[in-house]
């Protein structure tokens, strides 16, 4: 039989739609908290962060709570013809959940680094809050932020249990490499697996070898 490639494909498509919602969410919520003190950025960090702590399968339970047909957002959705248990947009909340710490807290220090000097110049040329965070903030922060993307994308690449629990191991639909590893080791199909722990590496290693050359580059213009 001939070598089913299906989940790289399905593990690319996955890591690149929670790459891209990482990405947003995470620099828009170290943003939107950046300046908060106190309690509210103490529990903001807590609940943020929580993900990296907590073992992916309890991740997957809570979400099969929050999406499960019995949950009130679970009937929301299926009222409207949508569905989430057991689907390849499973595999992205997963997914999603389990990278967006990263990306998050990768941001906010990037964005800490920034000289408030620049900000206050910024603002009192009259620029709006919106001009500094695109035309300062993110530029100055882009060596920390691209770093989050890439270990946000290499940690979506390798998510197992929570996307076993809220997807399953369905072949062709949200069979992603992490699973198929897992089930052919199970199955003693160490060749498949073999194959499936070389494609895995060499993919996050060449997203973490990116995200090193990039910072290299930065750090030698900067110079």
């Amino acid at each position: 039989m001939p070598f089913d490639w299906s989940p790289l494909a399905i593990s690319l498509r996955t890591v690149l739609c929670a790459g891209a919602l990482v990405f947003i969410l995470g620099i828009g919520f170290a943003r939107l908290f950046l300046y908060a003190g106190g309690r509210v950025k103490w529990i903001t960090d807590v609940i943020f962060t929580l993900p990296l702590v907590l073992p992916p399968t309890v991740i997957g339970f809570f979400l099969l709570v929050l999406f499960g047909k019995n949950s009130p957002l679970g009937r929301t959705l299926a009222q409207i013809g949508l569905s989430l248990i057991f689907t390849w947009q499973a595999t992205v909340a997963a997914a999603v959940v389990v990278s967006f710490p990263l990306m998050y807290r990768a941001a906010k220090g990037a964005f800490e680094q920034v000289d408030e000097n620049l900000i206050w110049a910024a603002r009192t040329l009259g620029m709006s809050e919106w001009t500094i965070f695109i035309r300062v903030l993110i530029p100055q922060a882009w060596p920390g932020i691209a770093a989050g993307t890439a270990l946000s994308f290499a940690r979506a690449l390798g998510e197992f249990g929570a996307t076993l629990m809220i997807a399953g191991n369905i072949p062709g639909r949200t069979q992603t490499i992490p699973i198929a590893i897992y089930f052919a080791t199970a199955a003693g199909n160490m060749r498949t697996a073999g194959i499936w722990v070389a494609v895995i590496t060499a993919v996050s290693c060449l997203a973490l070898g990116l995200m090193n050359y990039y910072n290299a580059r930065a750090k030698g213009g900067g110079a």
